[in-house]
């Protein structure tokens, strides 16, 4: 393989590891405030790419706006499933509130077949983000650099909230104790919404970065990213957002790995992303940055 091929691949492979990185956070945050795994993350991400699609195509507004109010929208929607879906069952014993996650997901996905229809439609692409870079030989899409900056961008500002705000304080105060918290006067509900709102936010953005790397938007688009995703959170630890991002990017530079060493197996790159979490779940449970800690029943 030659240097610029391998160029190639390796840009290719932090931008899909920066895309899962951005919907891996969105599974560690709301697990590490609730121990909840948020099923319908990635429906969240597929309705995020169909909101910037229409007010792109129906109301022909600028790109720009699109993705903002797609943003906006998709962080009102994951609050409004929190406090529809998760919020009522919160005492109720972990495997109905499971449940009512995979419901969610299943309820949002047939809706977004009956509303938006089966067939798949292209997402529209702007001027700005068709170019294409030459690096020697090497053609690069605008798009495959954009988006790990975009990552670095949005997981800056997370960190800063995380770790420098009173908001980012509270918490961490959940994760570590939830009832705890609770007796220190902290607003759970309100930071629960928060956790959710950001993921969600998060989310989108990784939504519509897809939509300009990968553009056919189908309502089923959100499973398998979704899945591999909810993987590399458990990967690099689920509940730790570093680790989160670890195994997005370990999950995106494997898959892209494997496609370029050997392309015959291409069909297969879905499976790596299952083997690597038997593999891992066998070798440390906990992931990679995970840390043991006590289960609540």
């Amino acid at each position: 393989m030659s240097f610029q091929i391998f160029l190639q691949h390796l840009v290719n492979g932090i931008s899909l590891g920066s895309l899962y990185a951005l919907l891996a956070i969105g599974y560690t945050m709301v697990y590490g405030i609730l121990r909840l795994i948020n099923f319908a993350h990635g429906d969240i991400f597929m309705l995020a790419t169909y909101i910037a699609f229409y007010s792109v195509t129906t109301f022909l507004l600028p790109w720009w706006a699109a993705f903002l109010i797609a943003i906006i929208l998709t962080c009102l929607l994951g609050i409004i499933l929190e406090r529809a879906a998760y919020r009522p069952l919160r005492s109720s014993p972990r495997i109905s509130i499971m449940i009512s996650a995979i419901g969610a997901s299943f309820l949002i996905e047939n809706l977004a077949i009956v509303i938006f229809g089966g067939r798949p439609k292209a997402f529209p692409i702007a001027p700005i983000f068709s170019h294409i870079l030459k690096v020697g030989d090497v053609s690069i899409s605008i798009v495959t650099i954009i988006i790990p900056i975009i990552t670095a961008i949005a997981l800056v500002i997370l960190n800063y909230i995380v770790n420098k705000t009173k908001t980012g304080m509270a918490m961490r105060a959940v994760s570590k104790d939830y009832d705890a918290a609770k007796l220190m006067g902290i607003n759970i509900n309100h930071i629960i919404s928060f956790t959710f709102g950001t993921g969600s936010a998060l989310a989108a953005i990784g939504g519509m970065m897809w939509g300009l790397k990968y553009p056919q938007l189908i309502p089923l688009m959100g499973i398998m990213p979704g899945l591999k995703c909810f993987i590399a959170a458990v990967i690099g630890g689920i509940g730790n957002i570093k680790g989160a991002v670890l195994g997005g990017f370990i999950l995106g530079l494997g898959e892209i790995a494997i496609v370029a060493s050997s392309p015959a197996l291409s069909g297969y790159r879905d499976a790596f992303a299952f083997v690597l979490l038997i593999v891992i779940l066998l070798v440390k449970p906990t992931g990679l940055m995970g840390q043991n800690s006590a289960e609540k029943v």
